[in-house]
């Protein structure tokens, strides 16, 4: 465990992401001028061939996807009102075809099919219409959905968790060197939530890069991440970052372990000190 802003080297690996000392204020100098976060300060180290998902925990507020968009350089959070934000070493600028996001909304086009919905970056890339079909249904296929059955679906006919699939597999086709995931499965019912979780750890693996996790969940968070940011607010900021051990069984069956249930503990009473520590005293 180490405490905000302490920058290890751990072996010498490149960041990954890297935030040095960010703050993001809306609307400065204006009554409505609002902090969302304060001096944020933490690096994910680049391991290539092995990755990091990293999960961000912490009440609502607290500034979780203003760290997210900052690092997918999306506005109006893009850019910092001050520090910096850097991917892979570089300084970021916009948007960039080294990061991909999901979001918590199903974002696909509702007049395009799956196939075309999960091509769209490669299409946009002016990748060849053959080749970019035959990568299409690969990745259809690996996120768990049928290439010849739901391909030619459009997202109407489509429950929320096939919608997340098929985003998932619209990002990663694209070969990010960083995922951003803002809480992608919040509104899925339990058992595809579970699933759902299996799926990113399998994905992950094959993609063997860097995941920044968004999420309101404590066992989400416990079981997909490397590493675990407490977050706190008024104004947002990091609070504590908390290393895991990467989990050796499906989602199911992990959360019936002692290891994981002990984190689970752990992480909910430091959770209740950080917001017993904003809350005001009489």
């Amino acid at each position: 465990m180490s405490t905000p802003g302490e920058r290890q080297e751990e072996g010498g690996e490149p960041s990954a992401v890297e935030f040095r000392g960010v703050t993001k204020i809306y609307a400065p100098g204006t009554p409505r001028e609002y902090v969302a976060i304060r001096d944020v300060n933490f690096r994910i180290p680049d391991r290539p061939h092995h990755g990091e998902i990293c999960s961000f925990l912490g009440p609502s507020g607290c500034g979780k996807s203003t760290v997210l968009r900052l690092v997918a350089g999306l506005e109006p959070q893009h850019p910092p009102t001050t520090g910096s934000v850097r991917v892979l070493g570089r300084e970021i600028l916009g948007p960039g075809a080294d990061r991909g996001m999901v979001f918590q909304d199903y974002t696909s086009f509702d007049n395009r099919t799956v196939l075309d919905n999960v091509v769209f970056g490669l299409e946009c890339r002016g990748v060849p219409r053959r080749r970019r079909e035959a990568e299409g249904r690969d990745w259809i296929e690996r996120v768990g959905l049928d290439p010849v059955r739901d391909a030619r679906k459009y997202p109407h006919e489509l429950s929320g968790g096939m919608r997340q699939r098929v985003a998932i597999a619209r990002t990663l086709i694209l070969r990010p060197r960083v995922i951003l995931m803002d809480e992608p499965f919040g509104a899925l019912d339990p058992a595809t939530r579970l699933d759902m979780q299996d799926l990113l750890v399998r994905l992950w693996r094959e993609a063997e890069a860097t995941v920044l996790f968004v999420t309101h969940s404590v066992e989400e968070a416990v079981y997909l991440g490397d590493r675990v940011f407490l977050m706190a607010t008024t104004p947002g900021r990091i609070a504590e970052e908390i290393r895991l051990p990467a989990p050796s069984a499906p989602a199911r069956e992990a959360q019936s372990e002692p290891w994981f249930n002990e984190h689970v503990r752990q992480i909910h009473e430091r959770i209740e000190r950080i917001e017993a520590a904003a809350k005001p005293r009489e």
